[in-house]
């Protein structure tokens, strides 16, 4: 699966869960738990309880997701 066959959603990070797990509740009240990519680990960006994130989803699991992006 390709980059451009993810859904991309925005949302607001509601919890924590530890481990760079985190639960988001998107814009079109879905609740996705999502990690950091890989590039947010290595540029070691913060992402905190209130946060508005982009999150990329497969099509195929909805409930997963992959952090990529957060607003300021």
């Amino acid at each position: 699966m390709s980059r451009s066959d993810l859904i991309e959603l925005e949302g607001e990070v509601t919890r924590i869960l530890g481990r760079g797990t985190m639960e988001i509740h998107c814009d079109n009240d879905v609740v996705v738990r999502g990690v950091l990519s890989g590039r947010m680990k290595k540029n070691r960006i913060k992402v905190i309880q209130g946060d508005r994130v982009k999150v990329n989803v497969s099509p195929y699991d909805t409930t997963h997701g992959l952090v990529t992006y957060r607003f300021k």
